[in-house]
């Protein structure tokens, strides 16, 4: 028998630790102010370190607490998300922030054995009226809501 009894938790804390140290590794020489005036290192620290916490707790886990072992990575849905997040970013400027939140939502759902174009439909339009209404009129980010030609 293995010491190592949760294996996604033991992987997942490496991970966590691995990317909390260098979040304070990159932040090291920027100046940490206090809690009353933060300076530009302070969140990156603190981020960090509490990554770091969190992962040493996972660690610890994974050799305490039976956990589910891993299994095969499926390639598809994660190459065909990462796809659909990267046609977004190229055709945001063109399409409109409206239709391509659309497209994206329905893209990343089609990576899914649960597909159901209704429901893809649905939360498409959604997060399209949600994206439009956070990003293009409560942050006043300058992107275009539908295509220039409409």
């Amino acid at each position: 028998m293995s010491a190592i009894r949760g294996p996604r938790d033991l992987y997942s804390g490496l991970l966590f630790v691995v990317v909390g140290a260098l979040t304070v590794l990159i932040a090291i020489n920027y100046p940490v102010g206090d809690a009353a005036r933060m300076g530009p290192g302070y969140f990156p620290r603190a981020l960090g370190t509490l990554l770091m916490l969190l992962g040493a707790i996972s660690v610890w886990r994974s050799f305490r607490l039976q956990g589910t072992p891993i299994t095969r990575w499926k390639w598809r849905p994660i190459v065909i998300i990462l796809a659909s997040v990267i046609v977004f970013g190229h055709i945001v400027q063109f399409v409109g922030l409206a239709l391509s939140t659309v497209f994206l939502i329905f893209a990343a759902s089609a990576a899914s054995h649960e597909f159901r174009w209704k429901e893809a439909a649905l939360i498409g339009l959604f997060m399209a009226v949600l994206c439009v209404g956070v990003f293009v009129y409560a942050l006043r980010i300058q992107l275009p809501i539908w295509p220039s030609f409409a």
